[in-house]
């Protein structure tokens, strides 16, 4: 009997148990459930399109990127700018003020930013010389000084040219194309000097016009009577193909001939090979001498 009310005392303890268990399991998929359950959507309102819920896309048509500036031509105008003012200066030969060259661009309603930049690369600019204006000491204004052109050959003046030319450490000759960058009176005052013999000039065959100059000491001229000067031109100078053959004719030996002008005799016609004799062969049979008759002579 004793065994038999321990047997149902565990057997009521594992049903217990058993019990406890499945409680337990059922409660843990109630709060899994309810955790998982999804969230209900707002109402619609009633009359509202369903279709205006859905995500947007942003519209890129009208965005700006910062990263680069916008084209907007400021940098070609200004620098076109500039090109007309260095060519203005060109032309006035003579130092001009900021306020003439605005006038001339007509850019007195531009900003001051505006010319403010076009003076700083003009000051800057190779072929512009600039003047600073004010007492020494004393820092001027941006908009002051003068702006001058600056020409290859700083020659504005037949004295100035004299001078150049007599101040070289060579005879090198000078370009009047180079001279005509910055001087328009060029031409003029090369063809005064040259009527003073001051200057020894080469001209253009087309258009007579001058393209070189040289400086000449007129003391070193000599006059030479004319009656020489026509005997002198009267003289024919053979071409220089013949120069060579003419001083030959005259008894006188060229310092120098060109291998290129000496004409050389073409052979027209093949000469004839000459057919030389026979030689006679060494005689062998002289026991026959008395017997053989000698035919040589018929050769």
């Amino acid at each position: 009997m004793a065994s038999s009310s321990f047997l149902q005392k565990q057997l009521e303890a594992f049903k217990e148990n058993a019990s406890n268990a499945s409680s337990k399991i059922s409660n843990k998929r109630t709060v899994a459930v309810h955790s998982t359950a999804p969230t209900p959507r707002p109402s619609t309102p009633s009359g509202s399109n369903t279709g205006d819920l859905k995500r947007k896309r942003p519209d890129n048509s009208s965005t700006i990127v910062y990263s680069q500036p916008a084209d907007t031509g400021k940098g070609r105008y200004i620098m076109t700018q500039v090109t007309y003012a260095v060519d203005y200066l060109k032309s006035k030969e003579v130092p001009q003020t900021l306020a003439s060259i605005i006038g001339y661009l007509s850019l007195q309603n531009q900003t001051p930013g505006d010319k403010r930049t076009i003076t700083d690369i003009l000051k800057k600019h190779d072929r512009v010389e600039f003047t600073p204006s004010g007492t020494p000491g004393k820092t001027s204004t941006w908009d002051s000084g003068t702006y001058r052109f600056r020409p290859i050959h700083n020659i504005r003046s037949a004295t100035e040219l004299l001078a150049y030319l007599q101040a070289q450490p060579s005879a090198q000759g000078l370009s009047v194309k180079e001279l005509k960058d910055g001087w328009s009176g060029a031409e003029d005052a090369i063809d005064l000097l040259e009527s003073h013999s001051q200057l020894l000039v080469t001209r253009n065959k087309k258009d007579n016009h001058a393209r070189m100059v040289w400086a000449n000491d007129p003391s070193l001229s000599q006059n030479i009577d004319v009656e020489f000067q026509s005997r002198w031109h009267k003289i024919k100078i053979p071409v220089p193909g013949e120069l060579p053959g003419e001083l030959s004719k005259a008894g006188l030996k060229p310092t120098s001939v060109d291998p290129a002008t000496v004409v050389k005799k073409v052979v027209t016609g093949k000469k004839e090979r000459q057919k030389r004799p026979r030689r006679g062969g060494r005689q062998t049979n002289t026991h026959m001498a008395g017997i053989l008759r000698d035919y040589s002579f018929r050769k």
